[in-house]
């Protein structure tokens, strides 16, 4: 619901390991609620949301430790440093990462020579990019992503491809909010399409 209009009802989908789902619609027709649903910011109106069977509200961690969000909006702080921002989102997720790890990512990101400025002195496109390299390094099994190819150029765009097939080949989930065609290798895609 958003104030009193029903975004979408009686949706029922399920995703098998290996699964990309690609979530499409206009904008305003709830994407982006659904994605805050399935990762447990949002309550839905009714049903429920299921996790090997079980309600994600009655698994808590089990469940919140198995799911990474990027939301549209890249919930990097600007006044830390790409390498500050990445150590203490995982830190935050319980994920420990070395300092050099987290230069040996942004450096796969191409974020080289970048590592130590505010992000505020990013362009929105390396934003992003700090933003994603919390996917290099978080061993989740869903990703619940929000129009995370916005502001990036066409290799970004690549990158992401190339780190979305390689989380499912590993049996990952992936459930992304676009527009855009990815081109993905993987035989078994999915789409879910919102209408207003």
């Amino acid at each position: 619901m958003r104030g009193d209009r029903r975004l979408f009802a009686s949706l029922n989908f399920s995703v098998d390991p290996g699964t990309f789902v690609q979530l499409t619609g206009p904008n305003g027709s709830g994407k982006t609620s659904l994605l805050r649903i399935l990762c447990g910011l949002l309550a839905p109106a009714e049903g429920q949301i299921l996790w090997q069977g079980a309600n994600i509200r009655s698994l808590g961690e089990e469940y919140f430790t198995s799911v990474t969000y990027l939301g549209h909006r890249h919930g990097v702080k600007d006044e830390l440093s790409p390498l500050e921002n990445l150590r203490v989102s995982n830190g935050l997720n319980g994920i420990e990462i070395t300092e050099d790890r987290a230069l040996e990512v942004l450096e796969t990101l191409g974020l080289a020579g970048r590592e130590d400025l505010p992000a505020r002195l990013l362009s929105e496109g390396q934003r992003r990019r700090v933003a994603l390299a919390r996917l290099v390094v978080c061993n989740t099994t869903l990703w619940l992503l929000d129009e995370v190819m916005t502001s990036l150029d066409k290799a970004a765009i690549g990158l992401v491809r190339s780190l979305i097939e390689k989380h499912l080949t590993d049996g990952g989930m992936a459930i992304v909010a676009t527009h855009q065609d990815l081109g993905l290798t993987t035989s078994s895609i999915q789409r879910l399409e919102l209408a207003t």
